[in-house]
């Protein structure tokens, strides 16, 4: 079974403005309960917008190393319960093994799940080295990704309320981009996207339209980006984790205006330029 519900709804409010008070309609996103279970078993549970699922399904187990490849996963089936939404992965021999073995590791004494120092352990795990792609981006890149991210934005243009990651490529604009009430759920299913149409990580930047936590410095490793673009701020934890990966980290984009965070040096004003 899948589910075809549709991502966005449209509700009534009462307007007030200067010129009086009406009753209006307005379209707002929908947020969803879904679950990603492996072998039948439910692991987490994320609110997010019922769309891409697929491409969920597969971000989210490659960013949280549930998965080294896409090839590990033998199906993906979404199946719509009426209160949410639950995607069923089926991972192959070697990857449910792991996977297995990770659970094992991880599961509390008493059945808590995720809990005790493994759980902060997972929370603060390394990511990967990403200062050997030597992609560099003028300040021109920088204000032109964002630029092209919004007209990317078809739920966010209608609602006001959902988030976006897109990847910026020099030379091509935003390849790729998904939505999501969710920061994170965007950029797992813009992984998904990328990872399906077997799109070098390497060769570009994440955008994002949020805050820049912890955790998309570590699913934006797991893509292999060397940039990380976003229109808010990051966090102290997000920069110190970035400036280990290798990872240029460039925040509150406005206009032409914003700040970099870490390895400066990424961001020429020269021709911007990419060198495997």
């Amino acid at each position: 079974m899948t589910s075809q519900r549709p991502p966005i709804t449209s509700t009534t409010r009462i307007a007030r403005r200067a010129s009086g008070t009406s009753a209006a309609a307005r379209m707002v996103p929908e947020e969803t309960p879904i679950a990603l279970s492996y072998a039948g078993t439910t692991h987490a549970v994320m609110m997010g917008s019922p769309a891409d699922f697929d491409d969920f399904a597969l971000g989210f187990s490659l960013t949280e190393g549930i998965i080294s490849a896409r090839g590990e996963i033998e199906s993906i089936e979404v199946q719509d319960l009426g209160a949410g939404i639950d995607i069923q992965i089926r991972l192959k021999d070697t990857a449910n093994t792991r996977f297995q073995a990770r659970r094992r590791r991880l599961a509390g004494p008493v059945g808590c799940g995720l809990c005790g120092i493994e759980s902060i352990e997972e929370a603060m795990r390394s990511v990967d080295e990403v200062g050997q792609a030597r992609l560099t981006l003028h300040p021109a890149d920088i204000v032109q990704a964002v630029k092209l991210l919004s007209k990317h934005q078809p739920l966010h243009s209608e609602t006001g309320a959902v988030h976006a990651a897109g990847f910026y490529m020099p030379g091509k604009g935003i390849v790729a981009a998904r939505e999501d009430v969710g920061r994170h759920n965007a950029l797992d299913k813009l992984a998904g996207a990328l990872a399906k149409a077997d799109v070098d990580g390497a060769a570009g930047a994440v955008v994002a339209t949020s805050r820049v936590s912890v955790e998309m410095v570590q699913k934006t490793a797991a893509i292999r980006a060397s940039f990380i673009i976003a229109v808010s701020a990051p966090t102290a934890l997000a920069i110190r984790t970035a400036e280990e990966a290798g990872m240029t980290l460039v925040a509150l984009v406005r206009g032409d205006e914003f700040d970099v965070f870490t390895h400066p040096d990424r961001v020429t004003d020269g021709a911007a330029k990419h060198v495997a």
